[in-house]
């Protein structure tokens, strides 16, 4: 490209930065206005929160622009959309425009991905100018970091947090690794994970005592996904309970069943007649006023009711081993 041509698209360039620069302002005082971040994510936020460690190169790739959400070190230069802030380089914004629309064009960014989210590693200019440019996907180097929680592009930081629990929640249980195809047991209030692993604990418990010997957290927590978790998630299904109940997933309804289980137990005592999940199913819908099929009052399964006494103690356990583990 020769020097004159280089300079014409220089020169479109700063115009295009100027026109960006003020669409970043605008977006910055609509989010103001909203109580919404427009700041891009930062990838070493989100790589401490998920604990993520494990990388590996996945090659070059043409990737949605869409996609590129976050930055590792430039994420309070633009807005979420790529839009440059005041903070940005005009000059150096204004040659990449001036590359990109040259004959040479400019080398592949490099992103890490996480989920199905990508982070700017190197080329955060050349992804906004491609942006503005109204371009839909760039070249970019790729590696990945493997989760086990999904994320999307507009996840609020109260979302981030709530998968930051849950991504605590599954590397404590192992469940990740021992289960990896796991349904989800993911809980629209993030502080009752600690209840959750609390029924783990005191399935390990159980464990121990019934085989006479330690056994590992992993351990006992695959063993209670496979005989209770799933069961009950299943059964959940098979009925179309959650269509009934907006706003819960299918981890808060297990929790309320294996509550709803205890309390009676406690309530009842030794004079509590056997209960299962098909139960506590019955009586959740029940108090809501929901029909009940009638093949759920039919089924036959087999459920574990613990008592009051064993998950409080469980609960004290996995704050112990959360101090030790410096959570």
């Amino acid at each position: 490209m020769s020097d004159d041509n280089f300079q014409m698209n220089y020169t479109e360039g700063l115009s295009a930065f100027q026109s960006a620069r003020r669409r970043a302002f605008w977006h910055e005082m609509a989010g103001l206005l909203r109580g919404q971040s427009s700041e891009l994510l930062s990838f070493d936020d989100i790589k401490a929160q998920l604990r993520l460690r494990e990388e590996s190169y996945k090659g070059l790739q043409d990737v949605p622009l869409e996609k590129i959400v976050g930055s590792v070190g430039r994420y309070r230069d633009f807005t979420r959309d790529f839009l440059p802030k005041g903070s940005t380089s005009r000059e150096r914004w204004s040659r990449v425009y001036a590359q990109i629309n040259s004959m040479t064009g400019v080398p592949p960014v490099e992103l890490y991905k996480v989920d199905d989210l990508y982070f700017v590693r190197d080329g955060n200019h050349r992804v906004s100018v491609a942006r503005q440019l109204g371009n839909s996907i760039i070249q970019a180097h790729v590696t990945e970091l493997p989760t086990s929680v999904a994320l999307r592009p507009d996840m609020s930081p109260e979302e981030l947090d709530a998968a930051a629990a849950y991504a605590r929640f599954l590397e404590e249980t192992e469940l990740g690794n021992t289960r990896p195809h796991h349904q989800s047991l993911e809980l629209s209030e993030p502080s009752r994970y600690t209840d959750l692993l609390g029924h783990v604990y005191v399935h390990k418990s159980l464990l121990e005592h019934q085989r006479g010997k330690p056994v590992e957290l992993g351990e006992a927590a695959a063993a209670w996904y496979d005989s209770l978790y799933r069961p009950a998630v299943t059964l959940i299904r098979k009925y179309n309970t959650l269509e009934q109940v907006p706003n819960r997933t299918e981890a808060d309804l297990f929790l309320w069943m294996v509550d709803h289980l205890r309390e009676v137990r406690d309530e009842l005592g030794s004079k509590a007649t056997a209960r299962t999940f098909s139960d506590a199913l019955v009586d959740y819908l029940t108090e809501r006023k929901i029909p009940i099929p009638k093949d759920l009052l039919m089924e036959d399964d087999d459920s574990v009711v613990l008592t009051r006494t064993q998950v409080m103690r469980a609960l004290k356990l996995a704050g112990k081993s959360s101090d030790n583990t410096g959570e």
